[in-house]
């Protein structure tokens, strides 16, 4: 096993440019201690995300060397496959969350929004609407209560959650249909967390390093405590895990996103 870099080592030259370790995060499979360090200031303000879906990839680095050739169609096919069951296995489910949705109000069930993922191509991500029909209009007049730091933004006690979208929050049911974006390629069942295009500055490298990979359902954002993370925190959470992608650490997330969610604490 390739042995990690602590805090401040140097990284490992290959070729013309310099490779930069992060020390391995507690939720890792190696576990070593408590997680890295910063690395860099925060980014200052957000940078201008390509407009529309579908728009063309920037200049984000090459894939991971661990997920390239057979590696990124196995970690493909696991997508496929557990998606696929999941979706079958949880159709009740999404029956009832639908329908819970339908009778809480007007407006739509699912809630759609343009989200940023590999490459820098713009997706539509889908998810059960928790919040009301003119939230994102509303999102303006509430940045001055903004709870979290860097260019996330995240309230508790958000005034646009619906009464049954805590509950669905609360559960993270609202995420269900995000499967049908794995199976359709734009995610994976995980990877770093999938951020809205105002909340993506392109011109921090870190930042443009998390989108070597595509996002995912759940990630180490989601096993770490994401409403205790920094934003610092969840970047170095996301940069390890794109670095150091194994078939096997996709597994012990998964099984570590069950126990999260059963605590009942997204939101």
């Amino acid at each position: 096993m390739t042995s990690l870099p602590t805090s401040g080592t140097p990284g490992v030259a290959v070729g013309s440019r310099q490779v930069h370790h992060p020390v391995a995060p507690a939720w890792s499979p190696v576990g070593i201690g408590s997680p890295p360090v910063g690395i860099g200031s925060p980014p200052v303000g957000v940078g201008s995300p390509p407009v529309g879906v579908g728009s063309p990839p920037v200049g984000v680095g090459s894939p991971p060397v661990g997920l390239r050739g057979h590696r990124w169609a196995r970690k493909r096919a696991f997508d496929i496959v557990v998606a696929g069951l999941l979706v079958v296995a949880l159709a009740p489910l999404f029956l009832l969350c639908a329908l819970a949705v339908r009778l809480s109000g007007p407006g739509p069930v699912l809630f759609r929004q343009p989200r940023m993922g590999r490459d820098g191509r713009v997706f539509s991500v889908w998810k059960f609407r928790s919040m009301t029909v003119d939230a994102e209009d509303r999102l303006a007049t509430l940045r001055s209560l903004n709870e979290a730091d860097g260019p996330l933004f995240k309230l508790r006690r958000d005034p646009r959650v619906t009464r049954v979208g805590r509950w669905l929050r609360a559960w993270s049911l609202d995420e269900l249909p995000q499967l049908f974006n794995v199976l359709r390629g734009e995610m994976s069942l995980v990877g770093p967390r999938p951020l809205p295009t105002y909340e993506v500055d392109l011109d921090d490298p870190r930042a443009r390093g998390r989108l070597r990979v595509r996002p995912g359902l759940t990630g180490p954002w989601q096993v770490s405590g994401r409403h205790r993370l920094s934003y610092d925190d969840m970047v170095r959470h996301d940069l390890f895990y794109v670095d150091n992608w194994s078939l096997a650490m996709d597994l012990r997330l998964v099984l570590r996103t069950i126990p999260a969610v059963l605590r009942g604490s997204g939101g």
